[in-house]
């Protein structure tokens, strides 16, 4: 069964998308863990175990070679939330795009649905946020 680009975020690079930014904004930019937790619309508890490492390990995702390319974009996000307070959601959305042109989506395609990655309209344009 073929899963849409948007359900493989879901399940593979979301909850590494809330660890890394958790752990940004609170080693980085000294968020309390419940200002996280407001942040991202999500439970005290549910932050704590992103910041233990019980939730978003995931290494398709962090151990990939490009995956610099999406830590340099999760310190970009992380900053812009912390210093501008932008929505984590818009911040997500262009986190998400950092693992498209990383490659690492379609990888996990590859690896987990020996399929190609389908084309996304929203991963074809280039959101404001992307562009620096």
């Amino acid at each position: 069964m073929m899963k849409i680009p948007c359900e493989v975020v879901v399940w593979y690079l979301l909850p590494t998308i809330r660890k890394e930014l958790a752990k940004k904004l609170v080693d980085n930019h000294g968020f309390s863990q419940s200002k996280v937790a407001r942040t991202f619309g999500l439970t005290d508890a549910a932050i704590s175990q992103y910041l233990k490492n019980k939730r978003g390990d995931n290494l398709v995702v962090t151990a990939d070679p490009n995956y610099h390319i999406v830590e340099e974009q999760l310190d970009r996000s992380s900053k812009r939330i912390a210093e501008e307070g932008c929505d984590f959601a818009a911040e997500v959305c262009s986190i998400c795009f950092a693992f498209k042109r990383s490659g690492i989506l379609a990888k996990i395609y590859e690896i987990e649905f020996d399929s190609k990655l389908p084309a996304c309209i929203c991963g074809s344009r280039v959101m404001s946020t992307d562009i620096e």
